[in-house]
């Protein structure tokens, strides 16, 4: 396949940070790549020496050249932190920024791929944030490009717009557009994603699929059961477990014979309060290459530490940091 980007041993360097420590990576035309990490790892630092709009140490290239000199219309950028005119509606935002350029999509094709036609005619200002996210993803559409990157598209939006964008990158990759996208959301690279990066303090720590990722480094699946059960039942279970207060945890069942280890707990007399069985994913893959979870805030967590629903975390005595509590 051709390559869209290639970074080779990009460092770049902010006084006494390194924000960038010799990253080295390839994009396929028409793939989607996500970089993961947390607030302050280096992603934004990276999106900018892939467009040009930083200097960075090693060697970049977009569509085979400099990515200075790549023509503006073949590349679509949305920022982390973009706010446009608030007293425009998302048509004459759309119409505003197609007017950039010499060619441009017609702004009721992008109003429908960003699922905004109905609320066209709304002042920005008006739109809820998801809408808002949309027309931003919108301005990077106008110009139809080969090469979109997106830092962080979803961050900041509610539940069901984060589902209407990745709906509409998954239609833009089937069409033929290259994305790369950074992201702290484990779940939406490892939905999206061809290929994803790992990125953890400017070093990018692994490549792959998040299939193969998942397979190298994310561990076992678990199967977590509230019992009463003794001890010693663990010796009667045909796969590895251990029992700790009063919490059953039985690694590597497949789904069809987590029957059978109810069998047996129902056979030894104990009781079954709660099931869970969860598989091994991108955070646990995060977790076992860096020793760091990555709470939903982009913050990390180390290991022993408990993420909080505020994006902050709960310490192994008990105490509360960070997060978004007033």
């Amino acid at each position: 396949m051709t390559a869209a980007v290639v970074a080779e041993d990009v460092r770049r360097v902010y006084g006494d940070t390194t924000a960038l420590e010799g990253v080295s990576l390839t994009v396929d035309e028409g793939d989607v790549f996500a970089l993961i990490g947390p607030n302050g790892a280096g992603k934004t630092t990276l999106v900018r020496a892939l467009l040009g709009t930083t200097d960075a140490e090693g060697d970049v290239t977009v569509f085979g050249t400099d990515p200075r000199a790549v023509e503006r219309a073949r590349l679509g950028s949305l920022p982390q932190s973009f706010e446009p005119p608030a007293r425009l509606t998302a048509r004459e935002l759309l119409d505003y920024y197609g007017g950039l350029y010499d060619e441009a999509r017609p702004v009721s094709d992008v109003l429908d791929d960003v699922g905004l036609r109905d609320d066209a005619d709304t002042w920005y200002e008006n739109l809820s944030g998801g809408q808002q996210r949309r027309v931003c993803v919108g301005t990077a559409l106008v110009n139809d490009p080969d090469l979109l990157v997106l830092d962080e598209p979803t961050t900041g939006i509610d539940p069901a717009g984060r589902r209407a964008l990745w709906r509409l990158i998954e239609d833009l990759a089937a069409g033929g557009t290259t994305v790369f996208l950074t992201t702290h959301y484990m779940a939406e690279a490892e939905r999206l994603a061809d290929e994803v990066g790992l990125l953890a303090d400017g070093k990018l720590v692994a490549r792959d699929s998040p299939t193969a990722l998942i397979a190298d480094h994310g561990g076992e699946s678990r199967l977590a059961i509230d019992t009463d059960a003794d001890p010693a039942i663990t010796a009667d279970l045909d796969y590895p477990a251990e029992l700790a207060d009063g919490k059953l945890t039985v690694y590597d069942v497949p789904p069809e014979e987590i029957g059978a280890v109810v069998a047996a707990l129902d056979s030894a007399g104990a009781t079954c309060d709660s099931i869970n069985w969860t598989e091994p994913d991108l955070e646990d893959v995060y977790l076992d290459l860096t020793g760091q979870a990555v709470t939903a805030s982009g913050e990390t967590v180390s290991r022993g530490e408990t993420p909080l629903a505020d994006g902050g975390r709960q310490d192994g005595d008990g105490s509360e940091t960070g997060g978004d509590r007033p």
